[in-house]
């Protein structure tokens, strides 16, 4: 009966798999080992600076033959325990680890993982195929610049991350819970993308991510017009973008090729595209004037638009020549690609 239960107790030990129990397996190995081998007056084997290595080298049968059992007594151990022992504990610790490495990378591709990241782009929803082009033209546009911030993907969907060694990828049960979003890092995140398929879904987000991390840049895209206000009424920080079709449409039908316009506009991969730039701190206030004109001579860019520091959902489209920018104003323009060094002094050398 001791024995039946013994036996139980080693399969449910061992069946379990755990680093514990791998740890006083190779504890029992070695000890054991290191004493038969001492009682086999396999000297030359027990002494500290070979044990070891001669024990991990024999029982992973790779076999260097730079040292060996002497004694006939030691031959006999290393034959009938030391190896056949050492090579189920080395299949054991194998097995183990390779399950692990498994596991963490089946845990990231079906977003179970919690993140370790600041300064990165959240995005928050999944709309299929929209969401993925969106993904691809952020990865695009993270190329024009400097920095490289991290790109993450937060869905409640039941998917696996669909661009995996691009992006990084959370799986949560809703936007508003603290220990989800706590996962995506909602309170490090450095810009805020919000696109769900239910407007109402859109709207609680914008307010719970807007109250987690009121610096960061939210943008929330509704389907629905009328929401946009009342959003902006309780978050005004946030920036939200309605769908522009139907307008699109209008547009079109009085001014044909405007919807070829402004795809062209937004499409980073051909022609014409829209970006914008801060005014660093160490340049002076410079005229519209100045900054029109020297885009347009030595970059072959066009200015569009600007809005002042601190008033950024306030743009001002077409502004006069006249207007004055400040350190911290920013303003759009249309180029071929991103303008990566702007040469400043070349905007104020006439002032």
């Amino acid at each position: 009966m001791m024995f039946i239960k013994l036996r139980k107790m080693f399969i449910r030990i061992f069946a379990e798999m755990r680093w514990y129990t791998i740890v006083l397996a190779l504890l029992f190995y070695g000890l054991t080992s290191w004493l038969l081998l001492n009682l086999a007056d396999e000297t030359a084997l027990t002494q500290s600076e070979n044990f070891i290595y001669w024990l991990v080298v024999t029982g992973s049968t790779v076999g260097y033959g730079d040292l060996s059992p002497s004694t006939t007594a030691g031959k006999y151990l290393v034959s009938f325990y030391i190896i056949p022992l050492g090579l189920s504990i080395f299949a054991l610790v194998l097995g183990r680890v390779a399950t692990w490495v498994s596991n963490q990378w089946h845990k990231g591709a079906r977003g179970l993982k919690s993140l370790d990241v600041k300064d990165h782009i959240l995005v928050l929803g999944w709309n299929g195929h929209r969401t993925i082009r969106l993904l691809e033209l952020l990865i695009r546009e993270r190329a024009s610049i400097e920095d490289d911030p991290t790109i993450v993907l937060c869905v409640r969907a039941d998917i696996v991350n669909p661009l995996p060694n691009q992006i990084e990828f959370v799986k949560v049960t809703t936007f508003s819970k603290d220990a989800d979003m706590d996962r995506a890092c909602v309170d490090t995140a450095r810009v805020v993308l919000m696109d769900n398929p239910e407007d109402d879904l859109t709207m609680t987000t914008a307010l719970y991510c807007s109250q987690r991390n009121p610096n960061a840049q939210m943008v929330a895209y509704f389907n629905d017009e009328s929401l946009v206000g009342l959003l902006q009424k309780h978050c005004p920080n946030v920036e939200c973008t309605p769908s522009v079709a139907v307008e699109m449409l209008a547009k079109s039908a009085f001014d044909p090729g405007s919807s070829l316009l402004h795809h062209d506009l937004l499409d980073i991969n051909h022609g014409q595209a829209q970006y914008s730039v801060k005014i660093p701190a160490h340049v002076p206030p410079v005229k519209i004037e100045n900054i029109f004109e020297i885009l347009k001579r030595k970059y072959r860019a066009t200015l569009i638009g600007m809005v002042k520091a601190g008033d950024a959902l306030n743009i001002q489209v077409n502004p006069a020549l006249d207007a004055i920018l400040s350190p911290g104003d920013k303003i759009f323009y249309i180029a071929d690609e991103r303008i990566i060094k702007f040469q400043w002094d070349d905007f104020v050398e006439n002032l």
